[in-house]
């Protein structure tokens, strides 16, 4: 797959989309500003239906097993890190749904892998990073960190910082607004007088509520993949193909079946996935990019490019903040910054 488009800078995509109903659609909304409508410079109003940050962690889960963590089936083989929590909280996450993925406190924290990582990458403060050796380290231990990028706060001095290989977003043009409302109801008693003696917070009697959708002339949904970026890692050809064909992998499932976005945004592909760089360039189906993947997966693993066995697996004990107390640090609180980006949940945003 990587080399039918060596040697270009980006590769670009697009397709329109279309409510699979009606013709009102809900968009991404954001806590300080709600939606983000906007005007290009010779007129037509714009609407950002998903940004940036929401679009990599749908692309994410579309190689998920359900919600995660683990990795798909059909991928097996592909490395990541695989956590299993103890003490405080029972449970298991992954370096596949974790914000900023390697960068993880449940991962960075294991002290083995933190060493065999330094090790791995020469990484010293106070020198120059090697980012070939980043790459193939980050590469070694889950490819979905380099398509996704890592800003890794939590190692050493928080210079490590990759940005995303494949980005995509998703906007209306020409747009009108679709005002509407209800209420909520409560067959009981609308003023809210009589409640459970236990829970007195103001969530009873009648609400009414307003509620704002919008129409669009065309909705386009936009994919990029940076190939200087993967040129710029210095990693093999085989590691090359697989981050190239998983990124168009992702693409094909999110579209095939990732776009319901809200209840009220529910999308749908209008025609084919056109491709504006580099001219020729035709999108493969979702079958012939999975067996791709499969292909690289394994031509990956017999060069030894991924870690053994693929699925590293840490233990972390975990303990419950005091109430009062306080750990945060200047580090801690620039991460959360960058985590959340300006999105409507906590999305990374390298």
């Amino acid at each position: 797959m990587y080399e039918k488009i060596e040697g270009v800078p980006r590769l670009l995509m697009n397709v329109e989309l279309k409510p699979v109903q009606g013709d009102r659609f809900q968009p991404t909304g954001f806590a300080d500003l709600g939606a983000a409508v906007y005007e290009r410079p010779n007129g037509p109003r714009m609407l950002l239906v998903e940004s940036a940050q929401s679009v990599a962690n749908r692309l994410e889960h579309a190689c998920l097993h359900g919600n995660g963590p683990r990795l798909a089936p059909q991928l097996d083989g592909l490395p990541y890190i695989l956590v299993k929590l103890t003490g405080a909280a029972e449970a298991e996450t992954s370096s596949l749904v974790e914000a900023h993925r390697i960068n993880s406190p449940f991962i960075i924290s294991d002290l083995g892998f933190r060493e065999a990582f330094t090790k791995a990458t020469g990484y010293a403060k106070g020198k120059p990073i090697e980012w070939s050796k980043i790459a193939g380290a980050l590469f070694r231990q889950d490819p979905n960190s380099l398509l996704h990028g890592v800003f890794m706060a939590n190692y050493e001095d928080g210079r490590i910082r990759v940005p995303r290989m494949l980005t995509g977003f998703i906007e209306a043009e020409d747009i009108r607004e679709a005002a509407s409302g209800g209420v909520k109801n409560n067959p009981l008693d609308p003023s809210g007088s009589i409640r459970a003696a236990n829970y007195d917070k103001n969530v009873y009697g009648n609400v009414p509520y307003s509620r704002m959708e919008y129409t669009a002339k065309r909705i386009t949904a936009y994919f990029n993949m940076d190939l200087s970026l993967l040129d710029g890692f210095g990693l093999e050809r085989d590691a090359c193909d697989l981050l190239v064909s998983l990124g168009l992998y992702k693409i094909r499932r999110f579209l095939n079946g990732g776009l319901r976005l809200r209840t009220a945004c529910d999308l749908a592909p209008q025609g084919e996935v056109q491709i504006t760089s580099p001219p020729g360039f035709v999108l493969p189906d979702e079958p012939q990019l999975l067996a791709a993947v499969q292909r690289s997966i394994k031509a990956c693993g017999s060069k030894g490019l991924f870690a053994k066995p693929p699925v590293t697996q840490i233990t972390t004990e975990v303990v419950l903040k005091k109430a009062g107390e306080d750990r945060s640090g200047e580090s801690n609180q620039r991460e959360v910054k960058d985590e959340k980006g300006s999105g409507e949940t906590a999305e990374s945003d390298e």
